[in-house]
């Protein structure tokens, strides 16, 4: 889990740099974050990553992502784009792990909530449907058998999600 946090740290030393030459897209970055300062600080931009991965700010990422406890784990596995998919929600997380264990899918949670998806929902937030760490977690997000795994698959959904937008800032 180390690693996906210095990875949004070098992300954001990048973003800092290519403010500090007046680079648009970096600006545009903080901006539509609803971040402002003058002058520009490292950890705007490391507000900015987090809000664009759905956390309400960079403390709550690095909870998220380091695998604290967290009543709220932000809109990362669920993103605006997902709304086509009829998955199974719940309020409870022990109604969802009952829910999964009898049907099948994929447990995941939305700030305070928790729904069931299937493998179609996975493959659309970018991820591999049966990457081994799926079994490792039990298909279990919230509180995973093997968390190492979970912080694996947190790696590779932060590189699918922000991959557009670093290329969008170094075009």
């Amino acid at each position: 889990m180390a690693t996906i946090i210095h990875n949004l740290k070098a992300q954001a030393r990048i973003l800092h740099r290519q403010a500090a030459d007046q680079d648009p897209a970096a600006l545009a970055r903080l901006k539509a974050a609803g971040i402002t300062g003058d002058p520009i600080k490292r950890g705007h931009f490391l507000s900015a990553l987090a809000r664009e991965l759905g956390f309400d700010g960079w403390p709550h990422a690095l909870q998220v992502l380091g695998g604290s406890p967290s009543g709220d784990f932000g809109t990362l596995l669920y993103p605006s784009s997902s709304g086509a998919y009829s998955n199974i929600w719940s309020a409870s997380y022990e109604e969802a792990r009952s829910i999964r264990a009898e049907h099948g899918g994929y447990l995941l949670a939305y700030k305070h909530q928790f729904f069931i998806a299937e493998r179609d929902f996975i493959e659309t937030l970018g991820l591999d449907a049966v990457d081994p760490d799926w079994n490792l977690i039990g298909r279990d997000w919230v509180r995973p058998a093997n968390p190492e795994a979970r912080g694996r698959l947190y790696e590779k959904l932060v590189r699918v999600r922000l991959e557009p937008l670093v290329l969008t800032a170094t075009s």
